[in-house]
């Protein structure tokens, strides 16, 4: 039961910081990436023409999806959002690591 309520608390962060990254004005997308033998899509950040976006793996567990997000979320300026205690914790601990 507690992995359990562990895998909601996660998927509750990864739609936390879609929804910041979305206040941020970056498009959170959410598809199934190709996958070839050899070779593992992660998804991740990038730039569209002028669109800034947040490419999550839908068939990646939420963990994975929930790297990502922090990983695209890091270099941003988050301090005018509100962000749960523990989103902030989670943005503030790789940050020091990195």
């Amino acid at each position: 039961m507690g992995e359990l309520r562990g895998g909601a608390r996660i998927a509750s962060l990864v739609e936390e910081l879609a929804e910041a990254a979305a206040r941020l004005g970056m498009e959170v997308r959410r598809e199934r990436l190709l996958r070839e033998v050899g070779y593992r899509a992660r998804g991740g950040a990038c730039r569209l023409r002028e669109k800034n976006l947040v490419i999550l793996d839908s068939a990646q567990p939420p963990a994975e999806q929930l790297e990502v997000l922090l990983d695209a979320l890091r270099a941003r300026d988050l301090e005018s959002l509100y962000l749960s205690p523990a989103a902030r914790r989670l943005l503030h601990s790789g940050a020091d690591q990195g």
